[in-house]
């Protein structure tokens, strides 16, 4: 007969619900394809307030590498991304991790979003499996939400008015005085960075049969790289305009089952994050799981309560460490920290 501490380590492996539920499906998945299966789900659609918590940065490598060991390399890898985005050296990071590990061979799976940021990581793998509703975005780098190619095409039209016509230097001064010295300078080197990492990810993978790869990673970076092309860098490119553009991408819709399985994946991280404090989970196939919680903190305030994100990490079982993550107790607290990241260039 079990004693109490094996009971209790019993109901930490078996989960909860929504664990059990992720776990099923995910294996099902994997299964499927006979390959390994990580997935790397963002909750910034289901908990927008946590603001940089839910983008792309350096604490995801621990997840990452938390579920990839132990794996068997030689089988490839499958991932399933969902995410907004973030920090254009975590991704590189990532992306240089995970070409250690699989030297290339990497799907990428995308069942709805995988923006700015998640789009890098999309077009350094082999290929990308898209459904029609699923979306990538633009690449363009951000500076606290403010996009650099925006910024050289404000100069660029600020220089010209006033040779045009010295009468507008008034207008133009104090637009061009909200941006610190340097800040031109950072903004062409954060293109550049952006731009040179997807260009040469491209080559080195999803292109590297393309007898005219050159040119094709080239018109890529142009689509999505150019602000003045795509507009927005919100913008959402479905898969027939990723393909148009020149990027491989593989239909879901081509495989009725291996599309149900990924969206039976999609749907049970989507109830996970909607209906837990989770809001960043990295999971492989066999359970392991990274997962970053946020709970409540209650506050006593005069004549009231008030609820406010604490961030904390937390993992499901087997036990995979989480480092910690500041805790933003406040909502002052959390906008000051927003901006302390507004200064690290985003994609």
């Amino acid at each position: 007969m079990p004693n109490w501490s094996e009971l209790l380590k019993e109901l930490g492996q078996v989960g909860s619900t929504f664990d059990v539920l992720r776990r099923k499906y995910i294996a099902d998945l994997a299964r499927y394809t006979k390959r390994n299966v990580i997935c790397y789900y963002s909750g910034f659609l289901n908990k927008p307030e946590l603001g940089a918590a839910v983008a792309v940065n350096d604490i995801d490598k621990n997840g990452l590498m938390t579920t990839i060991n132990g794996l068997d390399v030689s089988k490839g890898l499958d991932l399933v991304l969902h995410t907004p985005g973030g920090d254009t050296a975590a991704t590189e990071s990532i992306v240089d991790y995970l070409w250690s590990k699989f030297r290339g061979d990497v799907r990428c799976f995308v069942p709805q979003m995988a923006m700015s940021a998640g789009t890098m990581i999309a077009c350094s793998c082999r290929e990308i499996w898209m459904g029609k509703q699923s979306s990538l975005g633009p690449i363009d780098p951000q500076f606290g939400g403010i996009p650099a190619h925006g910024v050289l095409e404000e100069f660029k039209r600020a220089y010209r008015e006033i040779i045009d016509d010295p009468r507008t230097i008034p207008v133009w001064q104090p637009v061009i005085a909200k941006y610190h010295p340097a800040f031109l300078g950072e903004c062409e080197k954060a293109i550049t960075w952006s731009n040179s990492l997807v260009e040469a990810w491209l080559k080195r993978n999803m292109l590297a049969g393309d007898p005219n790869r050159d040119a094709t990673a080239a018109a890529i970076i142009i689509e999505l790289g150019d602000h003045s092309v795509s507009l927005s860098h919100n913008r959402h490119l479905s898969a027939t305009r990723c393909q148009d553009i020149g990027l491989k991408i593989c239909d879901l819709e081509q495989d009725q089952k291996l599309q149900d399985k990924v969206l039976s994946v999609h749907h049970s991280y989507f109830h996970t994050l909607s209906s837990t404090g989770a809001f960043k989970i990295i999971e492989n196939h066999k359970g392991m799981a990274f997962i970053q919680v946020a709970q409540q903190l209650l506050m006593a305030q005069p004549q009231q309560l008030m609820a406010a994100p604490l961030q904390q990490p937390g993992a499901a079982l087997p036990v995979a460490p989480v480092m910690p993550i500041p805790a933003l107790a406040t909502e002052e607290a959390r906008k000051a920290a927003d901006a302390t990241s507004g200064g690290r260039q985003q994609a």
